[in-house]
């Protein structure tokens, strides 16, 4: 699969549709590997990286556990979860883009964590032994490749009988920035739509919970979040660098044609660099709960 390099329409479409068919997943995945995607969810993840810790912890990982990490992309969460596993314990990564693997295979190697490994699998579908994981972990898969109960059924059927199933999806909701700008209006609403285009949900977190419950999970827990960003933050330009990478899907289904694009981007960008500026991100809601041990 290519890297897609900014402002190539047709380069972009093309890309975009190849990972659909790559991918395998649910729906099809508006959201492709372009230069600076790897560089794009690093930054998210470090931003959410605190509030995922208190997820864990809260969860009662430990030495020892076996977790699996859905969609783990080139690194979810892996790294967090193997400090805390420790050497006794074992970490699996799946993801369906080997570009995303490969890195998260470097990182791990450079990073000497010898209890993980990255398998290439689609997370609806994993392969993988039932009733054997520990913890299974899941983020903004079923929001933006759809079909949640459908992802719900899998990380229940590869947990252990009273094993943990934990879910991080969005609520786009609160993804505003102040001073408001038309141009960030614009591509959060193109965004939003593209999603909705190929069977996702960006506001999934709204039923997140009750969706957790009606999978048979058990004492289910409820930890929403969200992170404010100033400008010159590291994820200052969250909002812009989103869209390009989603710019396949948002020509593609003609929620902007390429001229709106740049405009929109280089505005928003010129509003972001202002040092008045701040946004909030999303609402992650995170639920968690376990799988019952008398019904396997």
């Amino acid at each position: 699969m290519r890297i897609v390099p900014y402002g190539d329409a047709v380069v972009a479409i093309n890309a975009w549709q190849d990972r659909t068919v790559m991918t395998g997943k649910s729906g099809h995945y508006p959201i492709e590997r372009r230069a600076g995607e790897i560089e794009r969810l690093r930054l998210q993840a470090e931003a959410m990286a605190a509030d995922a810790a208190i997820m864990l912890e809260r969860a009662g990982v430990g030495p020892g556990w076996r977790c699996v990490d859905l969609g783990c992309g080139p690194g979810g969460i892996t790294g967090m979860l193997a400090d805390k596993v420790g050497p006794n314990g074992r970490v699996v990564g799946v993801d369906a883009d080997p570009v995303f693997l490969e890195h998260a295979r470097r990182e791990a190697r450079s990073a000497s964590l010898g209890n993980v490994e990255f398998i290439s699998g689609d997370a609806y579908d994993t392969g993988l032994a039932g009733g054997a994981y520990d913890l299974v972990h899941v983020r903004f898969v079923a929001s933006t490749a759809g079909e949640p109960e459908r992802l719900f059924r899998e990380a229940a059927r590869i947990a252990r009988p009273g094993g943990c199933v934990a879910f991080q999806e969005p609520d786009i909701s609160t993804l505003r920035c102040f001073p408001a700008h038309p141009a960030w209006d614009r591509l959060r609403d193109a965004i939003a739509e593209a999603f909705a285009r190929v069977g996702g949900d960006v506001k999934l977190g709204q039923r997140l919970y009750h969706l957790a419950r009606r999978a048979g999970l058990e004492d289910v827990q409820y930890r929403p979040f969200l992170v404010g960003v100033r400008s010159g933050d590291p994820m200052t330009d969250f909002m812009p660098a989103t869209a390009e990478s989603m710019r396949g899907a948002l020509l593609q289904h003609g929620l902007m044609t390429q001229a709106d694009l740049e405009s929109a981007l280089a505005a928003c960008r010129r509003h972001l660099a202002q040092p008045d500026t701040v946004f909030t991100t999303y609402t992650v809601i995170q639920v968690w709960g376990r799988t019952s041990t008398t019904s396997r």
